[in-house]
């Protein structure tokens, strides 16, 4: 059978190319149409339904935990839910609680090896060049050179006796920042089986039996402890880690005869006010903030970098 032909106005002509298989279909479409009548609207089909629903539900999931839906952090940074930090020391006029919005934390400290990346592109942060209003003589001590870690500085191992300018530096390097003390208390504040660490009675033995011993001489391998629930390893057991505010611990004068200072913020005073007067590792953290300098370059003391999360913006699903 010769192909179906169509003329091209009411009278016969020239034939045209031979319709298409789409052409038929339509034509045959358009038969029954006018056989059947004005076709009834469609219900939506279950699986719209469904996934209409499922959409909502993700929605409010999202609302309700602060945390962008589909947001993922950077390959090596985990994200840290917002919550509520209570500073354990305030005076009067600081507020009680401090908002954290959810953000994304380092899983691991910077090791030796990251920050040996840092002052090779970098050299005016290696050991040799560093001006010292940004680093003591103790800056990169434990290193055998400028480009050379060293036998007790391990690349694996978190670097330390760095400076607060220098920390700030490299994760600006790495288009990232240090947390604030909320962030990182908000994170540290979580045991490996739940967020509120405080009330994880091994946890807190764990952190106490840490403060307790001395550091050694040379540091493990990040990543050997265990995750917390948020995933971030190693905030307790290995190193002090610098954040960005640590200056606004600091007190100023002489806790003896500076009648301006507010003395229920430090010494033996300080629980009377405190969250939590038995967290002893937060007195700690606290003392030891308040008594760094940013040049500072501490044996012990090293850093881990942060980065804000995009603002939630979702939106509702579309009808079906």
């Amino acid at each position: 059978m010769s192909p179906i032909r169509e003329p091209l106005g009411p009278t016969s002509g020239p034939p045209t190319q031979p319709l298409r298989p789409a052409v038929h279909r339509r034509i045959a479409d358009d038969r029954r149409v006018m056989a059947l009548g004005p076709s009834k609207p469609r219900l939506a089909r279950p699986m719209t339904v469904f996934l209409s629903i499922a959409c909502l539900m993700t929605f409010a999931k999202v609302l309700a935990s602060g945390v962008p839906e589909g947001t993922r952090p950077p390959v090596g940074m985990v994200t840290v839910p917002a919550g509520v930090y209570q500073p354990p020391f305030r005076s009067e006029t600081d507020a009680k609680q401090v908002p954290v919005k959810a953000f994304a934390l380092d899983r691991l400290p910077v090791t030796n090896g990251d920050f040996l990346g840092f002052v090779r592109a970098n050299p005016r942060w290696r050991r040799s060049q560093v001006k010292r209003l940004f680093a003591d003589v103790n800056y990169l001590a434990d290193w055998n050179g400028d480009l050379e870690p060293g036998a007790s500085s391990p690349v694996d191992s978190p670097v330390t006796q760095v400076s607060w300018f220098a920390a700030k530096a490299y994760a600006s390097w790495k288009g990232k920042r240090l947390p604030t003390t909320s962030e990182w208390e908000i994170a540290a504040a979580a045991s490996p089986t739940r967020p509120d660490g405080e009330n994880d009675a091994d946890f807190q033995r764990q952190i106490a039996a840490w403060h307790s011993a001395p550091s050694p001489g040379r540091l493990p391998a990040v990543g050997g402890g265990r995750a917390n629930c948020f995933g971030v390893l190693d905030l307790h057991g290995l190193v002090w880690e610098w954040v960005s505010d640590f200056n606004t611990a600091m007190v100023t004068g002489d806790a003896r005869g500076d009648a301006g200072l507010e003395r229920r913020l430090f010494c033996g005073s300080g629980s009377q006010t405190a969250k939590n007067p038995t967290d002893y590792a937060a007195f700690l953290r606290f003392g030891l903030r308040s008594s760094l300098q940013a040049s500072y370059a501490v044996h012990n003391l090293g850093f881990r970098c942060a980065q804000d999360l995009p603002e939630l913006s979702v939106l509702p699903p579309p009808a079906p």
